[in-house]
């Protein structure tokens, strides 16, 4: 059985779709399972044992190409997929794209979402349902119960390089616990106030008298959001904002004692990892994104906005009826005002009794 997996989105939607892989393969214990996702996203599924080949999509690269140069690319990348004789294609985004080349492979089982295009409008034997009111872990499952494959588990997997936990070993050689915190997102509408999150960090630092340690993207805009917080802190935290690559990334937070921060491919990376994350929701909904307890089969998301947890895991939400909106901002600002004022005694509190756990 020769299976192609596609999902070109983000970091963590990548991350996401590892118990499909997992409970594909043992199934299909003598699979090869390959997996096409965008440039950037891979380091949230390379290492992984279930899969034999990673197929990069160079998103940025061919958008800078010229009009001519771009759709010989755009051929010449769907086009090779055909070649694979695959048996059976799994399409895990809405879109073109990934509905042409499932069309292309010929392969005798194409599972996916509904095409509006009418020249791809059977590009799928088998359709996927909505989303609805599902986490997207169990949305990533779906291709597993059209096909009538039982589920065995639902644990959200990130394999590091050997290398890249020995540098955190020796970079963390000194610090006997800390607690990560990564307030950035690449969508900084998803941030909450700076004032508030040095509030934070100054709470764990001092009055739990426990190093903080702070990461971030390599990208400027992440990099002046950091120096903002830190501008305002009382404390002095470790700050390795655009230091780590992902992979460092997950070996720092691996070990750490807790994570704070907001929705963000990070969150999930920690969650995979087993590290209690205390997570700010405001425009995104935690019933589709809040961060999975591997030890648990079911959500415990059950409403779309307010405080939520899961397992280990805890979303602190506002409960306005404008949430989640899904908008990057309030009115175009680029600000959400639900998360501009939260209440600071009780993530103070939450954050006490998890780190108390």
């Amino acid at each position: 059985m020769k299976i192609l997996i596609l999902k070109f989105r983000n970091i963590g939607d990548v991350l996401l779709i590892t118990p499909l892989l997992s409970n594909l393969k043992q199934y299909y214990p003598e699979s090869q399972i390959n997996v096409a996702v965008n440039k950037g996203t891979e380091p949230m599924v390379s290492l992984n044992p279930n899969i034999n080949k990673l197929i990069i999509y160079d998103r940025d690269l061919i958008k800078s190409l010229s009009l001519v140069k771009k759709l010989l690319q755009e051929i010449r990348f769907s086009f090779a997929f055909r070649k694979e004789r695959y048996d059976m294609v799994i399409n895990l985004t809405e879109g073109d794209r990934g509905a042409q080349i499932s069309w292309l492979t010929g392969a005798p089982i194409r599972i996916g979402y509904p095409n509006k295009n009418r020249i791809l409008k059977n590009a799928f034997t088998h359709h996927l349902p909505k989303q609805a009111f599902r986490h997207t872990l169990e949305t990533n499952l779906d291709p597993l119960r059209v096909l009538d494959i039982p589920i065995n588990n639902k644990k959200v997997e990130i394999y590091c390089d050997k290398n890249d936990e020995y540098f955190m070993d020796d970079k963390l050689s000194k610090i006997q616990q800390f607690i990560h915190i990564h307030p950035v997102s690449r969508w900084l509408f998803k941030c909450i106030a700076d004032q508030t999150m040095a509030q934070i960090i100054d709470y764990c630092e001092t009055e739990l008298n426990t190093k903080v340690i702070i990461t971030a993207a390599p990208v400027q805009a992440e990099i002046d959001k950091i120096n903002s917080i830190l501008s305002l802190c009382q404390s002095n935290p470790i700050n390795l904002s655009g230091e780590l690559s992902l992979k460092q990334t997950a070996a720092l937070n691996k070990k750490a004692k807790l994570f704070i921060g907001v929705d963000t491919a990070i969150m999930h990376m920690s969650a995979a990892n087993d590290t209690p994350v205390f997570a700010f929701f405001g425009p995104s909904g935690t019933d589709h994104w809040g961060p999975w307890d591997n030890d648990m089969m079911q959500s415990t998301y059950t409403e779309r906005n307010g405080f939520q947890i899961m397992g280990k895991h805890r979303v602190f939400a506002e409960s306005r009826g404008c949430q989640p909106c899904g908008q990057d901002g309030c009115n175009g600002t680029k600000v959400s005002d639900c998360l501009m004022s939260l209440n600071i005694d009780i993530i103070k509190k939450n954050i006490q009794e998890m780190f108390s756990e």
